[in-house]
């Protein structure tokens, strides 16, 4: 099985279109800010997981949820 995190920022206004994909994720859109803050924490969130010696598909939704939340 394999798992991806997609980040969809909806509050561009500068008509830029922000693209960002990484081992296991993608991000699109949203200001200069919004996309720096999800693509930020999609990479620590992948940290995080290989420090528990884990990769994104091998987390429940739950851990990933909290993981996610941490990072806030």
């Amino acid at each position: 099985m394999q798992a991806h995190l997609l980040g969809l920022g909806l509050d561009n206004s500068d008509g830029h279109l922000r693209v960002t994909q990484g081992e296991n994720f993608s991000v699109f859109s949203g200001s200069a800010e919004t996309h720096e803050r999800m693509q930020r924490k999609c990479i620590k969130l992948n940290e995080k997981l290989a420090h528990k010696g884990k990769r994104l598909e091998e987390a429940s939704r739950e851990e990933v949820r909290d993981l996610l939340a941490e990072l806030d």
